[in-house]
């Protein structure tokens, strides 16, 4: 079978955008959802939907896979689900390790989406000689001593970090030096790798954070016109007060610049 180390996607030789491999997953995920539910053909405004984006940009992203589909019919589902796989790598095994095997190390053991997805995991490792041995998710952990002959052995060029952040830099820069050019970051701290090795960082507080400022604004939102309401008019507090009227002015029924009440009448 082939091996993530000698099979690499397409997708930045033929000039695919970033953005537009970002959302192939968003993509694939709600295609995935439609195959297993048996529907043959989508619209892009109803894929486009379940993928969370605009349809323009959408047909846009297709545009560069030279997926136009077809007029009043839709999408092929089961060929835009083989496209965005092969343009994703997904066709083939990519051999993962996970160094680090916490609390989280061994959810991430545990979750069963990468085998569908492509991915096998190949190896735990983890630096406490006490956890060498056992198992997790079905697989002994294996000792850091090993990492580079578990590399190599298994033609492994992704690897996932969730050790604690003082040890995150050291663990990416074996991964590296045994010739892993894909790291997915889970520590809390930002990662120093040489050109030509790719890093996705997954840091749970900085999402929760996004979502802590968005709940704020929407409660800013909600209390604003009440607020405002409330609030006295600077415009009007910074105006000097009308004088007061004089008989004059009271009989001619004018204000003191003579063409508008300087009180209106009850």
């Amino acid at each position: 079978m082939a091996t993530g180390r000698t099979h690499r996607p397409a997708t930045r030789s033929r000039g695919i955008p970033e953005a537009t491999v970002a959302r192939l997953p968003l993509y694939l995920r709600a295609l995935t959802a439609l195959s297993e539910r048996s529907v043959p053909t989508v619209s892009s405004e109803e894929l486009a939907t379940a993928a969370g984006v605009n349809s323009a940009k959408l047909r846009k992203d297709f545009s560069y896979l030279g997926s136009y589909g077809t007029r009043g019919v839709g999408y092929d589902v089961e060929y835009l689900v083989y496209q965005i796989s092969r343009e994703l790598g997904l066709t083939q095994d990519w051999p993962v390790v996970i160094v680090g095997i916490g609390n989280l190390g061994a959810a991430l053991a545990n979750y069963g989406g990468f085998a569908s997805r492509g991915f096998r995991v190949a190896a735990l490792i983890d630096a406490d000689p006490a956890m060498a041995g056992k198992p997790v998710a079905g697989l002994p952990v294996r000792h850091t001593d090993e990492l580079e002959s578990i590399i190599s052995d298994n033609g492994v060029s992704i690897g996932v970090i969730a050790t604690p952040a003082g040890a995150a830099q050291q663990v990416c820069d074996r991964l590296v030096a045994a010739g892993v050019t894909s790291i997915l970051n889970f520590a809390p701290t930002v990662l120093s790798v040489p050109d030509g090795v790719d890093v996705r960082k997954v840091d749970l507080s900085i999402e929760l954070q996004i979502l802590a400022f968005h709940e704020q604004r929407k409660a800013g939102e909600e209390s604003g016109p009440a607020a405002a309401a409330a609030a006295p008019r600077p415009d009007l507090a910074s105006r000097p007060a009308a004088p007061a009227r004089t008989a004059a002015g009271a009989g001619s029924g004018k204000g003191p610049d003579g063409d508008v009440p300087a009180v209106m009448p009850a």
